[in-house]
This record gives structure tokens, sequence and C-alpha cells, in this order.
């Protein structure tokens, strides 16, 4: 049975590994490269010294850049991390180099390159770090950086690393107007790559206060919520009251509120986004967290 479950979970992670660099190298060479974006990172840099010495194509220069990065990654993140993380960027690679040779894709509206350009790239990345492997360059960089600074999700360490290189990318072409596609690519990517990853973790959290508390207490654990009672004081009336909190799925949002007016239509409700929940029927916290 554990031999079963290590070959699913084995092949699941070589299905995001794989569709994850087929997407990026396909972004890549459909939106950012006939564009001339720079999409930052080591790619960035690498068809900067490309477009300066073309003796290299950008994936090989990518795979010699990276080289450094996976040295400090073997100390960090551990050697299976670092594994998969190198076939993941040696693939990507391969594949950018190969589509480009297969099809020769011409230049498309500036400003769809880059949503594009930054949706394909924000799903390969967050593909790929689901199962804690990245294509090295920026991600690797971030990851690394998640030590120093865990309190900022991953893909604004990302945007941060790569709008850094499109600005050096700017600054030798000179050529601001594709500098600032690139960051639009970059702000896209950001957002996306952060919803794959922390997207399943997001829930909503109410705030109930209702004289019926303890009606609306019940009818909650009858859904299999949990829920936690607050003490509560009006700042005006100075009277002692119970503040219900409970997270749910966001899902589940509409039938409390239908059940909560149900029972005390005066109830006061505040629903708040929470953009992580952790604990027994949310996620799960391990060392290794994004």
């Amino acid at each position: 049975m554990k031999e079963k479950t290590t070959m699913k979970r084995l092949l699941y992670e070589t299905i995001l590994i794989v569709g994850g660099c087929a997407i990026f190298a396909l972004g890549f060479d459909w939106c950012v490269a006939p564009n001339h974006f720079s999409i930052g990172g080591m790619t960035g840099i690498a068809q900067i010294i490309n477009a300066l010495f073309p003796l290299l194509p950008v994936g090989v220069l990518t795979i010699v850049l990276n080289i450094p990065l996976f040295a400090l990654g073997w100390v960090f993140l551990g050697k299976r991390a670092l594994l998969t993380s190198l076939i993941a960027m040696v693939l990507s690679s391969l594949m950018l180099d190969g589509f480009a040779a297969l099809y020769d894709f011409p230049p498309m509206d500036p400003m769809l390159a880059s949503v594009y350009g930054g949706v394909f790239l924000g799903i390969s990345m967050g593909l790929l770090m689901l199962v804690n492997t990245t294509t090295g360059g920026t991600e690797l960089g971030a990851r690394l950086l998640k030590f120093p600074f865990p309190h900022l999700p991953i893909g604004k360490l990302c945007l941060i690393i790569d709008v850094a290189v499109v600005s050096l990318y700017a600054a030798v072409f000179h050529s601001l107007l594709n500098a600032m596609y690139g960051v639009i690519a970059l702000y896209i990517c950001s957002i996306v790559m952060d919803y794959i990853i922390y997207g399943s973790r997001t829930a909503q959290v109410a705030y109930i206060i209702s004289d019926q508390y303890e009606a609306i207490t019940a009818k909650l654990l009858e859904m299999d919520r949990g829920v936690t009672l607050l003490q509560g004081e009006g700042a005006f009336s100075r009277n002692q009251r119970k503040v219900i909190l409970c997270a749910m799925k966001r899902s589940q949002i509409v039938p409390v509120k239908l059940m909560v007016r149900d029972i005390d239509p005066d109830a006061f409700v505040i629903v708040c986004k929470a953009n992580e929940v952790l604990g027994e029927g949310f996620g799960e916290y391990t060392k290794d967290s994004l």
C-alpha cells in the first residue's frame, strides 16, 4: 500500500514538473522572446548576454548561470528539492531551445504578449512550486530569500528579483517601453503564481455578533464548522456579548449567512478573507512551507 502511494506521488510530481516546464518554455518562446521582453531572473540575464555575445543559446546560458544558485540550494534546501529543481531547470531550458528550433514564433500585440506571457509563466512556476521544485533562477533565489523574509509570499519575492533584472535589461538596451511590458508580465506572473500556491489555503472568516449566539453556534456545529466564542463588550452600552469566530471554505459562506439571517435578521456579521488558514480541515504547516 505504501509503495502504491509512493508511485502515485511520484507520477503526480512528474506530471507537474514536465507540464510546468513545457508551459514555461511555450510561454517564453511564444510571448516573451518574439516581443523582446525580459522576464527577469537568470533567463533575463541570459537574454542580455545572448544579445551582446550570441555564442550560446538562451537555454544553455540559463543552465550555466544557475550553477552558483544551485550550489547554495544544496546547502539550504536539501538534496531532493535541489535534484528535482536541477531536472526541471535542464528540462525547461532544453524545451525552451527546442520549441524555438521547431517553430519561429512571430511577434504579437505587446499587451497581449505581456498578459498571456505572465499567465503562462505564473502557471508554470506555481505548478513546479507545488511539488517543491523550481526552474532555478528567480524561483530558486526566492526560495532562498524565504528564509530571511518568511513573511513575504513567494510571488512577491520573485517579483522583486525580476524587476531588478528587467531594470538592468532596460538600462543595457535603452528599451524602457519593452521593460514596462515586461513588468506587466511579471506582475501578472506573481499574482497567478501566488493564487496557484496559496489559493487552496484561502478561506473566509466570519465574526458574528448576536443575542442568539447559542442557536447560531449550534447550527454551525451541525454544519461541521469549528467555532470559537470570543468575549466582547459594547463600547457604548458596555454590555457583555459573545462574538462567534468561524473559519470556513469560500463555498460555505453563503449557507452560513442564510442560516444566521433565518435565526437572527438583526445579527451583525463581518466576513473577511483569510489568505491562509492552517489547522484541522484546512492547510498544514511544514518546515518547507512557502
